[in-house]
């Protein structure tokens, strides 16, 4: 997410967030946050159709931030919506873990009711083989988005 983007979900200035980033660079290395390159920005100004350089437009390239970095910046900033959102993400978090706890003991739950039924019946397996389908994670797309350039936080 572009910290303009991440600015006015915290309720915070643009320019208030990346001074946090920057008083705070140890906890935003590349893989949390990186700063677009001048192609980059230039590619996403005319996808979006932002203003042009000298007509209001930034100064400086904006930071990009992965879901980890969104996460670190709820505990830099001083803010009690940052504080709300630190919250949340935690929350996620722990449900994210009971979520994939509850997937494993499902599966070897099914596992073992495929292992007392042998090979009774046909029908059996192709209901348990749409129930894994159904548990299994979705496959991750293509990354569509910026390409990490790390000289760019320099």
């Amino acid at each position: 997410m572009l910290d303009s983007e991440l600015a006015a979900m915290y309720g915070v200035t643009t320019k208030r967030l990346n001074e946090q980033v920057k008083r705070n660079l140890d906890r935003f290395p590349d893989d949390f946050c990186f700063q677009l390159t001048e192609d980059e920005y230039v590619s996403l100004r005319s996808q979006n159709a932002t203003s042009k350089p000298g007509r209001g437009g930034r100064r400086y390239m904006p930071y990009v931030f992965t879901e980890q970095g969104v996460a670190m910046l709820s505990s830099v900033l001083n803010s009690e919506r940052a504080v709300q959102v630190n919250i949340a993400i935690m929350r996620a978090f722990v449900n994210m873990r009971r979520l994939a706890a509850t997937n494993d003991e499902i599966n070897k739950k099914l596992t073992q009711i495929e292992k007392e039924l042998g090979e009774h019946d046909g029908h059996f397996k192709q209901v348990f083989a749409a129930i894994r389908a159904m548990m299994a994670p979705a496959k991750q797309p293509k990354q569509i988005g910026y390409i990490q350039n790390k000289k760019a936080k320099q």
